[in-house]
């Protein structure tokens, strides 16, 4: 399989380059004023975390990170109007660990208003 083009979802694809890289807290500049998000976390098994709300929980997710042990990578994506959907693994040390998709939709300033993300190890797409 290929890689697919970084333009596929473009606004995802910047967003999850800033999360991978040693000053993730940038990602605060992409947001909306009405900026609200859900980020549903599974390790496995029958539990999971939703971290959710506004900025305030956005930086309060930033900051519980584990910074430099997962990257994320694109497997396909796509965009219709200010929507972008995103497909992509998540891979400790390279290994892929869980499949996650997101879901983001733009305002007119090209900055993120609604952002929902789901992660489990259950299902690899590799």
């Amino acid at each position: 399989m290929s890689a697919p083009a970084a333009s596929a979802a473009p606004f995802l694809t910047t967003w999850f380059g800033i999360l991978d890289s040693a000053d993730a807290d940038r990602i605060l500049d992409l947001i909306s004023d009405d900026f609200s998000f859900s980020i549903l976390f599974s390790t496995g098994g029958d539990t999971g975390t939703d971290f959710h709300g506004g900025r305030a929980e956005m930086e309060g997710y930033l900051a519980q990170r584990e910074v430099g042990t997962r990257t994320h990578h694109l497997l396909t994506g796509s965009t219709v109007g200010r929507d972008e959907l995103y497909l992509g693994e998540v891979r400790r040390a390279g290994v892929p660990e869980a499949t996650f998709v997101a879901s983001a939709r733009l305002d007119e300033e090209g900055r993120v208003r609604r952002l929902m993300i789901g992660r489990s190890p259950a299902v690899l797409f590799t």
